[in-house]
């Protein structure tokens, strides 16, 4: 053994087996040496703010209560300012301490978020600190940072995660919290705070702006979120902010994944691969996904809450009722679509095939979401009147339905107490036991449901699978045979296909593709039919290449689940994301250097070509609305969900069919290959965005 331990040595030591072996490769070195173009304002030799007043928003009450000393901001344009040899004044130069913190999940480009701000700040003083704090907003909550040099931030340049200062999920929003953070900020000295997160960590970038103002401590927001939920618009539509940064690499690297599932089913042809992606409250994942992949079906939340159960309502119109759950779609109707589709395939001969789901597509189902909203509500309640929390108190599931049980009989001796009635626990103990479990699980830390830790997958599939099995005893539900496989294989066996075929199949006329009559549903039925046309006695064998053909057309539907969200949110960032982010931290800096607070940065113009792109300012304050969280309201950015009216939805809407491609031939799908940071080939942004500014520019 101490020979071989001794040429292991030897072969460790070997130049080509430690490059081989070492963690720094050619792809981490080309990608820490690029560097991304900047907007031609940032080649100035330095910025101003010019008042953008043709924006207006719509602002609710609250929000000039909370928000008044940050309320009147409006959008600030960045413009490039100073000739080369023009003094830079003396404000913009100044030393400066600023911080930055990661708020939330990772998403690709937070890094260069820190390279753009970290390269304008030394460039316009590099006396300058930039303080990094460690695992989220806790960090300034306990003074947990540490000072960015430039060795670090080369370490990770172009580079995907958050791992140079980490993240977390507090939020700072109660007075302690608060009061310890602006204790952190006055201690460390800093002029400026930056807070890169989601809905969320902008709220509460703005809620800090607003408590930090009379201190002079500047606060900026940075949208970052990969469900691409946070795009901006004024009251008029006018887009502010496109998309937040990490949208389009999770879009890609799911689509990668999502697009060797539609290979591996159309190679294998026996796998129907159910994908989720993640978007907790939106469906943009799952519609640039579509457009990615050609998937054949893609869930679109949004599309499901506008359904309309046209038949049902005219059936209560003649009635003279008024049927209000033929609004929405409920989780059975949306099985059947699943089941026709599958149907449909299966007949064309293609039993396989690919769909992809939004994570969160149980929240536009109209059943489901008056659940999560009762259930929500009865939390909270419980939280908020016993100072405890619900789920210690009541760790197993049947303590949990005893509890909702009580709740129906008070509401049976209390006429007040409307928020869960008998009909609630009826129709919750009617649900699947792994489904109630989903329902009641602990809600984050913001008081939202937690989707991704809900089978939606398997709750979906278990109502197509029930169904299928239905259409498959109703005779439905079959695979589509070749004439020609099945004149080959009958011939060979020394049987006339003429004369099996009219009494196997319902379209042998005049069909290529060979649909099994409907009445032929089992081995028994198969030999019923013969008999009866007179092909087999009572007592012959049915012919072992007719059960061959028969087998051969009964579908097994086989399913794949797969879960698409932390590898995305982890991956490398698209160039897109990488020339995006570094030239959001660019515009950080100018904002910062300007005297901003407040402000979100953004980039206006992202669905263009790069040189049309434009560094602004956005307020966040006018963005906030109402919204219930920990079964109160409360003050947030409002998210964005997908505009079922836009060009980018409208496009695979109009492509469904084909892309479902229920009929013989070759599939539709596409190839969008991996994330090609070294290459040229890969689309420059998302397919959505392209498809809106197309359509724009067409109106």
């Amino acid at each position: 053994m101490s020979g071989v331990a001794t040429r292991i040595e030897e072969l460790l030591k070997h130049p080509e087996v430690k490059r081989m072996t070492s963690n720094i490769n050619s792809e981490l070195l080309e990608r820490r040496a690029y560097n991304p173009p900047i907007c031609r304002v940032f080649e100035s030799p330095y910025t101003r703010l010019k008042e953008d007043d043709r924006y207006r928003f719509t602002i609710h009450p609250e929000t000039i209560k909370r928000l008044g000393r940050i309320i009147k901001n409006t959008v600030q344009k960045i413009q490039g300012a100073g000739a080369p040899e023009e003094q830079i004044p003396q404000e913009y130069t100044k030393r400066r301490n600023i911080g930055i913190v990661f708020s939330g999940g990772p998403a690709p480009g937070g890094h260069n978020v820190i390279a753009g701000l970290y390269d304008a700040a030394k460039k316009a003083n590099p006396e300058t600190k930039l303080f990094g704090f460690i695992l989220g907003p806790d960090g300034i909550i306990e003074n947990e940072v540490i000072e960015i040099t430039g060795d670090m931030v080369d370490q990770y340049r172009n580079l995907g995660g958050f791992t140079m200062i980490k993240t977390g999920r507090t939020k700072i929003d109660t007075e302690k919290k608060m009061d310890l953070s602006k204790k952190t900020c006055k201690e460390l000295g800093l002029d400026a705070l930056v807070i890169v997160g989601g809905d969320d960590s902008n709220t509460n970038a703005a809620f800090l702006a607003e408590e930090m103002y009379d201190d002079k401590i500047q606060i900026i927001g940075v949208p970052k979120t990969i469900d691409g939920d946070i795009q901006v618009r004024d009251a008029d539509g006018r887009v502010l902010c496109a998309m937040s940064f990490g949208f389009h690499t999770a879009a890609r690297a799911f689509a990668k994944e999502v697009s060797n599932l539609c290979t591996d089913g159309s190679s294998d042809v026996k796998y129907w691969h159910i994908c989720k992606v993640m978007g907790r409250v939106a469906s943009h994942l799952a519609l640039e996904v579509a457009l990615q992949t050609h998937a054949n079906i893609t869930l679109i939340g949004e599309d499901l809450a506008e359904y309309v159960d046209k038949e049902r309502i005219e059936k209560a119109r003649l009635e003279g009722t008024t049927d209000y759950t033929a609004y929405g779609m409920t989780l059975r109707h949306l099985s059947r679509v699943i089941c026709d589709c599958i149907v449909r395939r299966a007949l064309a001969g293609k039993n396989y095939g690919v769909i992809v789901i939004p994570e969160g597509v149980l929240e536009f189902i109209n059943e489901i979401q008056v659940f999560i909203i009762k259930l929500n509500a009865i939390i909270a309640e419980y939280n908020n009147t016993h100072d405890t929390d619900f789920h210690s108190d009541f760790p197993y599931l049947e303590d949990k339905l005893e509890y909702l049980r009580r709740q129906a009989r008070r509401s049976r001796e209390d006429p007040s107490f409307t928020i869960w009635n008998t009909r609630d626990d009826e129709l919750f103990n009617d649900l699947p036991e792994f489904f109630q479990e989903g329902l009641l699980t602990e809600r984050d830390s913001h008081g939202n449901f937690q989707f991704s830790k809900v089978e939606t997958d398997k709750v979906l599939m278990g109502l197509v699978k029930d169904y299928l099995n239905y259409l498959k005893e109703e005779g439905v539900y079959k695979i589509g045979i070749s004439r020609g496989y099945y004149e080959k294989t009958l011939r060979q066996a020394g049987l006339d296909p003429e004369h099996y075929g009219p009494v196997l199949f319902k379209n042998y006329t005049d069909g290529q593709l060979l649909i099994v009559r409907p009445s032929i549903i089992s081995v028994k039925t198969l030999g019923q039919e013969l008999v009866k046309a007179g092909i087999l006695k009572k007592e012959e064998e049915i012919p072992e290449a007719v059960l061959k053909i028969y087998n051969k057309s009964v579908p097994k539907f086989s399913t794949q689940l797969h879960f698409y969200g932390y590898d995305g949110r982890g991956s490398d960032p698209t160039r897109f994301d990488c020339i995006y982010s570094y030239n959001l931290g660019l515009t950080v800096f100018s904002l910062i250097a300007n005297g901003a607070t407040g402000q979100m940065a953004a980039i206006k113009n992202l669905e263009q070509e790069f040189d049309k792109w434009e560094p602004i300012g956005i307020p966040i304050a006018p963005l906030m609305h109402l919204e219930e969280r920990k079964g109160r309201l409360e003050l947030v950015l409002e998210k964005s969900i997908v505009d079922i009216n836009s060009a980018a939805y409208q496009v695979v809407r109009a492509l469904r069919e084909r892309w479902l491609a229920a009929e013989p031939g070759p599939d539709n799908y596409r190839r969008p290959g991996p994330i090609r940071f070294t290459g040229r080939s890969e689309e420059d942004r998302p397919i959505t965005l392209v498809l809106n500014s197309l359509a724009r520019e067409h109106n």
